[in-house]
């Protein structure tokens, strides 16, 4: 069968392969379309193996609610450029991800990538590799999480880092747009001031235990500091522990709108007015790529390589 330049271009249209790889596969299997596309994601699979060892550290972080508000599910998804990261069919392959999430609530990547991608016929791992192949980068699902319950969520930066907070509030307080401003308020508090935990209570006690050993050292290592009674340093560490606390601890950092209050003030005088009980329950954030070594590229010696034929 002819190969022709229209079916050439149909099939690059139907895979987003190369015109060369196209033609390619098309003559081996003798113009067949159908073969043509198999044999195409066949070899994405191989290509894709090929990519997974190159580092992704760019990508996006997204959230999705479902349709009736009770289940939210937060996700990162590397790429290893932010040229892919914002193109228009890695962000739809994300949201089906998001959907998939939602609607079979897997326990982790590896039951996420074995469910079949959503409205398809393929698995989730299927459909990323297919999708590694089409792009030409490696892609790698990284981490998600599925939150029950009422929910606020933020995204940063188109994808840069995303927000999800629980809240323990009746439905009715929750569909004020008052409850809306003020649960917007403590997303965009975590973005800015990104705190590790929701309260002091929630501190591990090894973590305080370590921060009192660092605070010591530093005292027993500063002459000024050492000669001071047992009693004045411990109230120094005391003090340096609760900042700790008003640092690291959602509920008693400074709201950033009013800094004469903290989030747990903000929170009462929010319920206060709106005559009704609300509670931080949890919060995640997930900031992209948070963590991975990113490869530095020497582009200068890449250039000499370059020309001198290495």
């Amino acid at each position: 069968m002819a190969i022709t330049a229209k079916l050439v271009m149909e099939l690059r249209e139907k895979t987003g392969c190369g015109m060369m790889e196209c033609k390619k596969a098309l003559a081996e299997v003798d113009g067949n379309f159908d073969e043509a596309v198999k044999l195409l994601r066949e070899r994405g699979l191989a290509v894709a193996q090929k990519k997974s060892s190159r580092i992704a550290a760019d990508g996006v972080v997204d959230v999705l609610k479902s349709e009736d508000g009770k289940t939210t599910a937060i996700i990162e998804v590397n790429s290893e450029t932010d040229f892919v990261a914002k193109n228009e069919s890695f962000g739809e392959f994300v949201k089906g991800i998001l959907r998939t999430i939602i609607a079979k609530k897997p326990a982790s990547i590896d039951e996420l990538k074995a469910l079949p991608y959503d409205g398809k016929d393929v698995t989730v791992e299927a459909e990323l590799k297919d999708k590694i192949f089409t792009i030409g980068e490696n892609i790698t699902l990284r981490r998600f999480e599925t939150i029950e319950g009422t929910t606020a969520t933020y995204i940063h930066g188109k994808g840069a880092a995303g927000v999800v907070v629980k809240f323990e509030v009746e439905e009715s307080v929750a569909a004020k747009a008052e409850f809306a401003e003020y649960a917007k308020n403590i997303c965009m508090q975590i973005a800015a001031m990104n705190p590790t935990y929701l309260c002091k209570h929630c501190v591990p006690e090894s973590v305080i235990e370590s921060e009192k050993g660092i605070l010591m050292t530093q005292i027993q290592n500063d002459p000024a500091m050492a000669s001071k009674p047992a009693a004045v340093i411990e109230k120094m560490v005391t003090g340096r522990i609760n900042k700790f606390y008003t640092a690291n601890c959602l509920l008693h950092q400074a709201y950033v709108k009013e800094e004469a209050i903290d989030i747990e003030k903000y929170t009462a005088n929010v319920a206060k007015e709106l005559g009704a009980d609300i509670k931080i329950v949890s919060f995640v954030k997930y900031e992209k790529g948070e963590g991975i070594e990113k490869k530095e590229d020497d582009f200068a010696a890449e250039i000499d390589r370059l020309v001198k034929g290495e």
